[in-house]
Parts: C-alpha cells; structure tokens; sequence
C-alpha cells in the first residue's frame, strides 16, 4: 500500500474537511507553496499558487568572512586538540 505512505512531509497537504481552515491553506499558497488536496489518503488534486516560490535565501559567504578576519594564518586545530588531550591523559 504504497500509495498511502509515498507522500511527503515536505509538501503540506490538506483535506475535504480541512478546506474550512482557509487562513492555513492560503499561508501556504502565499509562501509559494504547492498543496496536495487529499480525499482521505488518496491524492486528488495539487493546487499551484499564481506567484512562483520565492528565491532561496542567499547565505552569507562564510569563506570570505573567514578571510578577512583571519587572513591566510592556518589554526592547527587538529594538532592543538591532539596536544591538549595528550596533556590531559
């Protein structure tokens, strides 16, 4: 029984019953997101909003962050950890 397992919870579903909640249904269809409309677990419909998904967010380039506070100095922090814990033990 496939069929009813094969869904994600990545994409938000909603049912017959659940369709009076409207304020939970267009939240999602604001965000960009596609609904799956189930009659129990069977799929019946997708509903597609009009606006495609937002772009993802552009995370912070943590590469140059690091260059610029650090410089090209290489931390061993492998061979500190290594002689911390000889110490240590």
């Amino acid at each position: 029984m496939c069929h009813i397992l094969c869904h994600t919870d990545a994409m938000p579903s909603i049912n017959f019953r659940q369709l009076r909640n409207t304020r939970q249904l267009l939240s999602w269809l604001e965000a960009g997101q596609v609904v799956e409309l189930r009659k129990r677990n069977d799929l019946v419909a997708r509903i597609v909003p009009e606006n495609p998904r937002p772009s993802p967010t552009e995370w912070p380039d943590a590469a140059a962050r690091r260059r610029r506070i650090f410089g090209d100095r290489v931390i061993p922090a492998v061979e500190i950890l290594i002689e911390e814990r000889n110490s240590r033990y």
